[in-house]
């Protein structure tokens, strides 16, 4: 037995002999040509069919993990577009004499080599997007068809990298987990393993070798088994029936309610990137929606999106709530999520840079076409405003003025709206020490832990070398906590959490006892969320 160590991608146990996919790499030759524009035809064409392919590809993922899943497609198909790729390889034919897939190998391999020795993990990540399309490209000019259907039985597939567009195409019944040795938790392909349930480990130094060998991948570890011994493999067997057993009888609290044993009322929210996820806030029963975060509209556009594209998806969530709460944060692009469109300048610390309400209150119009379509859409359902990354008193109050001058525009122009709450996201330390100031000016918190810890801590979450560093419960995180609770109740304001650190269970009684009033999870945590909310007595 070999027990290797990778990163998991999705605490889940999987089982089942490993197929070792061999990737075939079109072989490019250098071929001089005389007729340079027949060759820059050759290859707009061949752009022309990697769009179609990438569409159906776009419309087969919407099926099976939803529209922010499938988003990386429409990420794969700007790439396509983008001037400076295009500009490279039409170089490259025109000045070099060369054929067209050659032109395209060359310039997939210089831009590959540029993403991938960035320092920042999120861009770094993007090198795999590369050569994804290159290969994609060189494939149709070179009359070779993209692999794909190739499991025949359930495995656990094996490679050195997989695509996004090859991720998706894998038969999903087929699948037991998969094994990388390149990639990481952050890449395309790690978020389309977790929105398709998938266990997997990255990181793995993979041996053709362990090719049809009995294989287990413990996503609660992150440990590989190779070949496991009886007893191992007996352990195993019996933990994943522990999992399977535990998501039936978690189905039973579908319906419950959200009550401790001494009888204390919890709002157990979920959060949600886009309309196609309240399919499973609703299969939960979850009281509300505590976070949808509404860049994935303008992430998954080539372009702003327009008033009414928002305005429809907005009221298409409340109708969909039927009444309970949404609560709709405000634009948060920049940091580690980009839009080319926006067209902002590189930054050496974009964590900490021009992000968020940042963007928001120095480009007005941006602000206010959402603005209209929120409002617009609360005359359909129980719609409330959020404003993350807020550091500063002046800014809630220069985002509420923003919010008044909208909402007089609509009364004038005849717009029905609703009664709108407007809170903020406590995710700096300087938002949490002066807590007590902003709940004069607002009807909710909402602790983004996630950033509220990077922030505390001064560690950058996606830089994997201060994995033992990172500590989302450092005490020091927890008292800002306690205190934001305290500050906002002092003021009748409502305190929640929408970060992951809300779905750790054994922080479900401590969160409880400081008075946390709503939790906001993933909806895949609800339902454990809602056990340990219903196991727990708050007068003990």
């Amino acid at each position: 037995m070999e027990i290797i160590k990778g990163k998991s991608i999705l605490n889940k146990v999987a089982i089942g002999p490993i197929l070792y996919h061999r990737k075939t790499e079109s072989q490019v030759k250098r071929r001089t040509v005389e007729d340079t524009e027949a060759e820059v035809k050759r290859y707009e064409m061949a752009v022309a069919c990697a769009e179609d392919e990438l569409k159906t590809l776009h419309e087969k993922a919407c099926e099976q993990v939803g529209e922010t899943g499938a988003a990386v497609f429409e990420v794969h198909m700007m790439m396509l577009e983008d001037a400076d790729y295009r500009d490279s390889v039409l170089n490259i034919i025109r000045n070099q004499k060369t054929n067209a897939e050659y032109a395209a190998a060359v310039t997939g391999d210089n831009f590959y080599r540029l993403f991938a020795d960035m320092s920042d993990e999120y861009f770094r990540a993007r090198a795999a997007d590369v050569k994804d399309i290159t290969n994609r490209l060189v494939k149709i000019l070179s009359g070779d068809a993209v692999e794909s259907g190739f499991l025949t039985q359930p495995v656990i597939l094996m490679a050195e990298d997989l695509a996004p567009s090859e991720t998706v195409q894998l038969e999903k019944d087929m699948l037991l987990g998969f094994i990388t040795e390149q990639g990481s938790p952050n890449s395309h392909t790690a978020i389309l393993a977790r929105s398709m349930n998938i266990p997997a480990l990255v990181s793995v130094d993979v041996k053709e070798a362990w090719d049809g060998k009995m294989a287990v991948i413990d996503g609660e570890t992150g440990m590989l088994y190779v070949d496991p011994d009886e007893e191992t493999l007996a352990a195993m067997e019996k933990k994943k029936q522990a999992e399977e057993e535990k998501e039936r009888l978690l189905q039973e609290l579908k319906d419950k309610e959200d009550v401790t044993l001494d009888g204390t009322k919890v709002k157990l929210y979920a959060n949600i990137g886009d309309v196609s996820d309240v399919a499973e806030v609703l299969k939960s029963n979850a009281a509300g929606i505590g976070l949808f975060r509404s860049e994935f509209l303008y992430l998954e556009k080539k372009t702003y999106p327009t008033e009414e594209e928002q305005f429809a998806a907005y009221r298409q969530v409340a109708e969909m709530m039927a009444g309970k709460e949404v609560i709709i944060r405000t634009l948060d692009i920049g940091a580690d999520k980009q839009a080319d469109y926006f067209k902002l300048k590189k930054e050496e610390n974009p964590a900490m840079g021009y992000r968020a309400i940042r963007i928001c209150l120095t480009r007005p119009e941006i602000f206010r076409t959402q603005l209209r379509a929120i409002y617009r859409a609360s005359a359909f359902g129980k719609i409330s405003i959020m404003f993350p990354m807020i550091a500063s008193l002046w800014e809630v109050q220069k985002a509420k003025e923003i919010a008044a001058s909208v909402r007089d525009e609509l009364k004038e122009q005849g717009v029905p709206f609703g009664n709108v709450a407007i809170g903020i996201m406590i995710e700096t330390p300087a938002a949490a020490i002066i807590s007590e100031d902003l709940a004069k000016e607002v009807d909710f918190f909402s602790i983004g832990t996630n950033d509220l810890v990077q922030y505390t801590l001064a560690i950058d979450r996606q830089n994997e070398k201060l994995d033992e560093f990172y500590d989302p419960k450092h005490p020091a995180v927890l008292r800002l906590i306690r205190f934001v609770a305290e500050s906002g109740h002092k003021y009748g304001c409502m305190v929640g959490i929408c970060g992951e650190l809300g779905a750790e269970t054994d922080l479900t009684e401590d969160f409880l006892k400081m008075g946390i009033d709503e939790l906001s999870v993933s909806p895949s945590f609800l339902l454990k969320v809602r056990e340990k909310i219903r196991q727990t007595d708050l007068t003990k």
